[in-house]
């Protein structure tokens, strides 16, 4: 069953834990980021990305931006994705 997924030839991840309640701890913007995002992102792939750009001194827009880079590189691999 693909649910809200759609078809995409990208692999499927079981989650752990209550991703409703890590959703919640995230930074507001990043929250905002995620409620825009293209794909379905794990509350924790997004905080990996946010916390490595915060650790290297970038700001939250900055962070927003490599989130963007690596949801559009995942994009780029998925077979079924929109070419524009």
């Amino acid at each position: 069953m693909n649910r809200n997924l759609g078809k995409t030839s990208l692999r499927r991840k079981k989650r752990e834990g209550n991703p409703m309640h890590s959703y919640d701890a995230l930074p507001a913007p990043l929250r905002h980021w995620l409620s825009q995002a293209a794909l379905p992102w794990s509350p924790a792939s997004a905080q990996r990305v946010w916390a490595k750009a915060s650790a290297k001194g970038l700001g939250a827009q900055d962070a927003l931006q490599a989130l963007s880079r690596a949801e559009n590189r995942t994009l780029a691999r998925d077979r079924y994705a929109l070419k524009l």
